[in-house]
């Protein structure tokens, strides 16, 4: 429990410190160089015990030929388990860390993904090559700056009926990001209404975090 604990706590705190799963038009003062060494924290298999990174995905429902987009990518801890389901489908591993995406590059190669397309995206734009039927982002949302017009943007990146579900610290989870960089759930609601999206669903199974799935609402 202790060892899980501060992987949670590492995580969160990493992810608050850097960019390498934001889509975030800042700079900030540290950058991941050394993606390996970081994918024994993010790739640690402990982290599923809190992630639920296979009940998030069936949440989802996703059918076997989707195009997903996982923004903010990092190491591809949700990439490869998304990849592995959609044998059919084409997943976008965005990130904005140039290491992360040779990292993600090698990564797929390595595991056989063929099905798995690494991209090198900018803070205001993850540069999606076609429209996708989802996009993910775990742990992202709250570095997303001007994320109103982000996310009208990035409406035009969805297929029809296509979905945006945003995972992210609770501000009254134990362990996370610091409570300052949390974004609340009621406020991430709002800000997606006036990106022009919907509420379709609200999952609350994950111990930490909550999971809110969008659609356009035209």
């Amino acid at each position: 429990m202790s060892r899980m604990r501060s992987l949670l706590a590492a995580c969160g705190l990493v992810l608050a410190a850097n960019s390498v799963l934001a889509q975030s038009p800042q700079d900030h003062p540290h950058t991941f160089r050394d993606a390996g060494r970081w994918a024994q924290v993010f790739d640690d298999p402990e982290r599923d015990a809190w992630q639920k990174p296979r009940e998030v995905i069936q949440a989802l429902a996703l059918e076997p030929g989707a195009h997903v987009a996982d923004l903010g990518a990092g190491t591809g801890y949700f990439t490869v388990r998304l990849a592995n389901v959609l044998p059919e489908g084409r997943v976008y591993a965005v990130d904005i860390e140039t290491d992360m995406v040779r990292y993600l590059e090698s990564r797929a190669q390595r595991e056989g993904l063929r099905n798995v397309t690494a991209l090198k995206g900018q803070p205001d734009d993850p540069r999606l090559p076609g429209p996708v039927d989802l996009v993910l982002l775990v742990d992202v949302y709250h570095h997303i700056g001007d994320r109103t017009r982000y996310f009208r943007n990035l409406s035009r990146s969805l297929r029809p009926g296509g979905r945006v579900a945003i995972v992210d610290f609770r501000p009254d989870s134990p362990a996370g990001p610091p409570r300052a960089a949390r974004i609340a759930p009621e406020t991430v609601k709002a800000e997606m209404k006036a990106a022009g999206y919907a509420v379709t669903a609200e999952h609350r199974f994950l111990p930490y975090q909550y999971f809110v799935v969008f659609r356009p609402a035209s």
